[in-house]
Protein backbone atom coordinates (compact mmCIF):
# COMPACT_ATOMS: atom_id res chain seq x y z
CA UNK A 1 0.00 0.00 0.00
CA UNK A 2 1.03 3.98 -0.65
CA UNK A 3 0.86 6.34 1.91
CA UNK A 4 1.15 9.77 1.94
CA UNK A 5 0.67 11.85 5.46
CA UNK A 6 0.80 15.52 4.58
CA UNK A 7 -1.10 18.16 6.70
CA UNK A 8 -5.14 19.52 6.09
CA UNK A 9 -5.24 20.75 2.90
CA UNK A 10 -6.12 24.51 2.14
CA UNK A 11 -7.88 25.88 -1.06
CA UNK A 12 -5.65 27.27 -3.60
CA UNK A 13 -5.83 30.58 -4.28
CA UNK A 14 -5.41 32.33 -7.88
CA UNK A 15 -4.97 35.30 -8.85
CA UNK A 16 -6.10 36.42 -12.59
CA UNK A 17 -4.60 39.67 -14.17
CA UNK A 18 -6.21 40.06 -16.81
CA UNK A 19 -7.11 43.57 -18.73
CA UNK A 20 -9.87 41.69 -21.06
CA UNK A 21 -12.77 41.59 -19.24
CA UNK A 22 -14.16 38.68 -21.18
CA UNK A 23 -11.04 36.36 -21.06
CA UNK A 24 -10.72 37.21 -17.31
CA UNK A 25 -14.51 36.33 -16.43
CA UNK A 26 -13.98 33.12 -18.57
CA UNK A 27 -10.62 32.31 -17.02
CA UNK A 28 -11.95 32.64 -13.91
CA UNK A 29 -15.20 30.77 -14.32
CA UNK A 30 -13.13 27.72 -15.18
CA UNK A 31 -10.79 27.92 -12.70
CA UNK A 32 -13.58 28.14 -9.65
CA UNK A 33 -15.25 24.87 -11.71
CA UNK A 34 -11.91 22.87 -10.84
CA UNK A 35 -12.06 23.85 -7.36
CA UNK A 36 -9.64 27.15 -7.36
CA UNK A 37 -10.85 30.04 -5.55
CA UNK A 38 -10.48 33.29 -7.37
CA UNK A 39 -9.80 36.59 -7.93
CA UNK A 40 -9.33 38.13 -11.03
CA UNK A 41 -8.48 42.25 -11.89
CA UNK A 42 -7.73 44.25 -14.72
CA UNK A 43 -4.31 46.12 -13.77
CA UNK A 44 -0.49 45.84 -12.99
CA UNK A 45 -1.45 47.91 -9.69
CA UNK A 46 -4.38 45.91 -8.75
CA UNK A 47 -2.41 42.92 -8.87
CA UNK A 48 0.89 43.99 -7.16
CA UNK A 49 -2.39 45.61 -4.39
CA UNK A 50 -3.76 41.83 -4.19
CA UNK A 51 -3.65 39.81 -1.54
CA UNK A 52 -1.17 37.61 -2.03
CA UNK A 53 -2.41 34.20 -3.52
CA UNK A 54 -1.03 30.44 -4.32
CA UNK A 55 -0.39 31.07 -8.08
CA UNK A 56 -0.59 34.15 -10.25
CA UNK A 57 -1.94 33.81 -14.46
CA UNK A 58 -0.11 37.48 -15.10
CA UNK A 59 -0.98 39.10 -18.49
CA UNK A 60 1.93 40.15 -19.85
CA UNK A 61 0.15 43.45 -21.95
CA UNK A 62 -1.36 45.27 -18.79
CA UNK A 63 -2.76 48.93 -19.23
CA UNK A 64 -0.96 50.58 -16.61
CA UNK A 65 2.34 48.59 -15.87
CA UNK A 66 4.48 46.11 -17.96
CA UNK A 67 3.39 42.71 -17.26
CA UNK A 68 7.38 41.91 -17.34
CA UNK A 69 8.00 44.35 -14.80
CA UNK A 70 4.50 43.56 -12.63
CA UNK A 71 6.13 39.76 -12.85
CA UNK A 72 9.96 41.37 -11.35
CA UNK A 73 7.72 43.07 -8.80
CA UNK A 74 5.73 40.30 -7.78
CA UNK A 75 8.67 37.52 -7.42
CA UNK A 76 10.68 40.23 -5.71
CA UNK A 77 8.33 40.23 -2.48
CA UNK A 78 5.95 37.10 -3.05
CA UNK A 79 7.27 33.26 -3.11
CA UNK A 80 4.19 32.53 -5.26
CA UNK A 81 4.05 30.32 -8.83
CA UNK A 82 3.81 33.01 -11.71
CA UNK A 83 2.80 31.87 -14.81
CA UNK A 84 2.93 34.28 -18.21
CA UNK A 85 -0.17 34.17 -20.11
CA UNK A 86 -0.02 36.20 -22.84
CA UNK A 87 -0.33 36.28 -26.44
CA UNK A 88 3.51 37.25 -26.94
CA UNK A 89 5.01 34.07 -28.00
CA UNK A 90 8.32 35.16 -29.23
CA UNK A 91 11.35 33.12 -27.32
CA UNK A 92 12.92 36.09 -26.78
CA UNK A 93 9.85 37.50 -24.43
CA UNK A 94 9.55 34.10 -22.94
CA UNK A 95 13.27 34.22 -21.51
CA UNK A 96 12.24 37.53 -20.69
CA UNK A 97 9.18 36.57 -18.26
CA UNK A 98 11.22 33.51 -17.14
CA UNK A 99 14.58 35.69 -16.26
CA UNK A 100 11.87 37.89 -14.21
CA UNK A 101 10.80 35.24 -11.92
CA UNK A 102 7.69 33.33 -14.03
CA UNK A 103 7.57 29.74 -13.49
CA UNK A 104 6.32 28.91 -16.70
CA UNK A 105 4.41 30.88 -19.71
CA UNK A 106 1.51 30.50 -21.38
CA UNK A 107 0.93 31.28 -25.15
CA UNK A 108 -3.09 32.33 -26.21
CA UNK A 109 -4.96 30.99 -27.29
CA UNK A 110 -4.85 28.10 -24.82
CA UNK A 111 -7.38 25.54 -23.38
CA UNK A 112 -8.34 25.17 -19.97
CA UNK A 113 -7.14 21.86 -19.91
CA UNK A 114 -3.75 22.78 -20.78
CA UNK A 115 -3.66 25.49 -18.12
CA UNK A 116 -4.86 23.50 -15.48
CA UNK A 117 -1.93 21.05 -15.99
CA UNK A 118 0.26 24.21 -15.85
CA UNK A 119 -1.06 25.14 -12.66
CA UNK A 120 -0.76 21.46 -11.43
CA UNK A 121 3.37 21.65 -12.50
CA UNK A 122 4.38 24.63 -10.64
CA UNK A 123 2.05 23.75 -7.59
CA UNK A 124 4.03 20.98 -7.12
CA UNK A 125 7.55 22.33 -7.85
CA UNK A 126 6.41 25.01 -5.03
CA UNK A 127 5.13 22.46 -2.61
CA UNK A 128 4.63 23.31 1.11
CA UNK A 129 7.52 23.29 3.45
CA UNK A 130 5.66 20.59 6.10
CA UNK A 131 6.50 17.23 6.75
CA UNK A 132 5.60 15.09 4.44
CA UNK A 133 6.26 11.07 3.68
CA UNK A 134 5.42 9.25 0.78
CA UNK A 135 6.22 4.94 1.39
CA UNK A 136 5.61 2.36 -1.03
CA UNK A 137 6.66 -1.05 -0.13
CA UNK A 138 9.85 -0.77 1.40
CA UNK A 139 10.59 2.34 -0.08
CA UNK A 140 10.35 5.58 1.49
CA UNK A 141 10.62 9.33 0.40
CA UNK A 142 10.87 11.87 3.21
CA UNK A 143 9.81 14.92 1.01
CA UNK A 144 10.93 17.67 2.81
CA UNK A 145 14.38 16.52 3.72
CA UNK A 146 14.78 14.68 0.45
CA UNK A 147 15.68 11.54 2.12
CA UNK A 148 15.39 8.14 1.02
CA UNK A 149 15.24 4.72 2.45
CA UNK A 150 14.30 1.23 1.15
CA UNK A 151 13.64 -1.36 3.65
CA UNK A 152 15.07 0.60 6.14
CA UNK A 153 18.53 1.71 4.90
CA UNK A 154 19.51 4.81 3.94
CA UNK A 155 19.99 5.61 -0.05
CA UNK A 156 21.71 8.50 -1.18
CA UNK A 157 20.56 10.20 -4.48
CA UNK A 158 21.33 13.45 -6.69
CA UNK A 159 18.75 15.78 -7.22
CA UNK A 160 18.12 14.53 -10.31
CA UNK A 161 17.63 10.97 -9.19
CA UNK A 162 14.96 12.07 -6.03
CA UNK A 163 13.12 14.17 -8.73
CA UNK A 164 12.87 10.98 -10.77
CA UNK A 165 11.39 8.76 -7.72
CA UNK A 166 8.81 11.69 -6.35
CA UNK A 167 7.61 11.97 -9.70
CA UNK A 168 6.85 8.21 -10.01
CA UNK A 169 5.92 7.79 -5.94
CA UNK A 170 3.08 10.47 -6.54
CA UNK A 171 0.94 8.01 -8.05
CA UNK A 172 2.82 4.44 -8.00
CA UNK A 173 0.08 2.47 -10.17
CA UNK A 174 0.65 5.29 -13.04
CA UNK A 175 2.74 5.10 -15.81
CA UNK A 176 4.57 8.71 -16.00
CA UNK A 177 5.89 9.21 -19.43
CA UNK A 178 9.63 10.41 -20.51
CA UNK A 179 8.68 13.76 -20.94
CA UNK A 180 6.35 14.05 -17.98
CA UNK A 181 9.43 12.86 -15.77
CA UNK A 182 11.67 15.45 -18.06
CA UNK A 183 9.41 18.31 -17.24
CA UNK A 184 9.13 17.27 -13.53
CA UNK A 185 12.67 16.80 -12.83
CA UNK A 186 14.18 18.46 -15.13
CA UNK A 187 12.70 21.57 -16.03
CA UNK A 188 8.79 22.23 -17.84
CA UNK A 189 11.04 23.66 -20.94
CA UNK A 190 13.19 21.12 -21.37
CA UNK A 191 14.00 20.37 -25.15
CA UNK A 192 17.21 17.95 -25.23
CA UNK A 193 17.37 14.25 -26.32
CA UNK A 194 14.73 12.18 -23.51
CA UNK A 195 18.03 9.98 -23.73
CA UNK A 196 19.58 11.28 -20.57
CA UNK A 197 16.52 9.63 -18.63
CA UNK A 198 18.06 6.00 -19.52
CA UNK A 199 21.49 6.72 -17.74
CA UNK A 200 19.50 8.17 -14.43
CA UNK A 201 17.12 5.29 -14.43
CA UNK A 202 20.12 3.15 -14.17
CA UNK A 203 22.13 4.85 -11.37
CA UNK A 204 18.47 5.01 -9.84
CA UNK A 205 17.84 1.42 -9.64
CA UNK A 206 21.42 -0.04 -8.73
CA UNK A 207 21.46 2.68 -5.93
CA UNK A 208 17.76 1.38 -4.46
CA UNK A 209 19.35 -2.07 -4.93
CA UNK A 210 15.74 -3.49 -5.95
CA UNK A 211 15.06 -3.63 -9.58
CA UNK A 212 11.29 -4.32 -9.45
CA UNK A 213 10.89 -1.12 -8.06
CA UNK A 214 11.03 0.80 -11.12
CA UNK A 215 9.10 -1.12 -13.68
CA UNK A 216 9.77 -0.01 -17.62
CA UNK A 217 6.47 -0.08 -19.49
CA UNK A 218 7.83 -0.22 -22.92
CA UNK A 219 6.92 2.30 -25.62
CA UNK A 220 5.07 4.43 -22.59
CA UNK A 221 7.53 5.12 -19.10
CA UNK A 222 7.78 3.82 -16.15
CA UNK A 223 6.02 3.14 -13.03
CA UNK A 224 7.01 1.94 -9.45
CA UNK A 225 6.58 -1.91 -9.28
CA UNK A 226 3.55 -3.24 -7.28
CA UNK A 227 3.63 -3.63 -3.79
CA UNK A 228 2.42 -7.15 -4.18
CA UNK A 229 5.04 -8.28 -6.27
CA UNK A 230 7.88 -6.73 -3.82
CA UNK A 231 6.98 -8.40 -1.29
CA UNK A 232 6.88 -11.76 -3.40
CA UNK A 233 11.00 -10.92 -4.29
CA UNK A 234 13.22 -13.32 -2.45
Amino acid sequence: MNTRSTGADEETRVLVVEDDRGIAESLARGLRQAGYTVEDVRSGRAALAAVTPDVVLLDLGLPDIDGVEVCRMLRARSDAAIIAVTARGEEADRVVALDQGADDYLVKPFGLAELLARIRAVLRRRRPAGPEIVRHGPLELDLRTRRVSVGGRAVALTPKEFGILECLAADPGRVVSRQQILERAWDAHWYGPTKVLDVHIAALRRKLGDPGLIETVYGHGFRLGAVEALRDQP
